[in-house]
């Protein structure tokens, strides 16, 4: 993490964000990609939880140089964790409060069954949902699974081993707010195991890539803060 203590029209103020991706929750990640025009005022405001009109107080804008360089850095990273396949023994979450260990690696089977239909049916929308967009043609080589979709397929297969509870559809739909508090670098790689391997579901790997820096490499998409004047990312 990078902290600074910074002045603002009304006192100090304290910002903190991520220096790498490990830093980073799922539920930022996706915060990113369903911004439209990302400026840099935005992504800090997304990364250290900050309001943006509070960085909008700040004397200095020029002290935030140092975050948006931060930001550029943790770009250039994205590209290797959406092509890695290690997948995490077990990872931790929070429930009602409680943090909870599910061991991963040894069971990646989507159960029980209604976790299964509900899984496969996201999966199945966001292809319809692709093809709807693109055509049909070679849909498969250019399919790119959204951050929403993962964290909903991450909800259901992790929902029962996590709250040791009987499944509950809408319970489990629900449960997207506690997937989207996990590591993005956890969260990721068990979400493209299900996309690139369950049979029926999706018959090739997908570039995750793609999908998420969109926002952030498209020169149209993404605008600088003119007070920082920082290069697109």
């Amino acid at each position: 993490m990078i902290e600074k203590n910074l002045l603002t029209t009304h006192g100090k103020l304290r910002l903190k964000i991520p220096s790498q991706l490990s830093e980073i929750t799922l539920g930022q990640m996706m915060a990113l990609q369903a911004k439209k025009e990302l400026r840099d005022l935005d992504a800090i405001s997304i990364l250290s939880g900050t309001p943006l009109a509070s960085l909008q107080q700040i004397n200095n804008g020029s002290e935030l140089m140092q975050f948006a360089d931060t930001i550029i850095g943790l770009s250039q990273q994205i590209k290797y964790l959406y092509n890695a396949e290690a997948i995490p023994k077990e990872i931790t979450l929070t429930v009602d409060g409680k943090m909870v260990t599910v061991k991963v690696t040894r069971n990646l089977a989507m159960e029980p069954a209604g976790a299964f239909m509900a899984a496969r049916e996201i999966i199945g929308e966001e292809i319809s949902s692709h093809i709807e967009q693109y055509g049909e043609d070679n849909w498969q080589k250019n399919f790119n699974p959204s951050l929403e979709a993962c964290c909903k397929i991450l909800a259901q297969y992790l929902y029962c081993r996590a709250t040791g509870l009987p499944y509950d559809e809408y319970k489990a739909a629900e449960f997207t707010e506690n997937i989207e508090q996990l590591r993005v670098t956890e969260a990721l790689p068990i979400a493209r195991h299900f996309f690139i391997s369950y049979p029926n579901w999706s018959t090739r790997k997908t570039s995750f890539l793609h999908r998420v820096c969109r926002p952030w490499r498209n020169g149209r998409a993404y605008k600088p803060s003119r007070s920082l004047n920082t290069s697109t990312l």
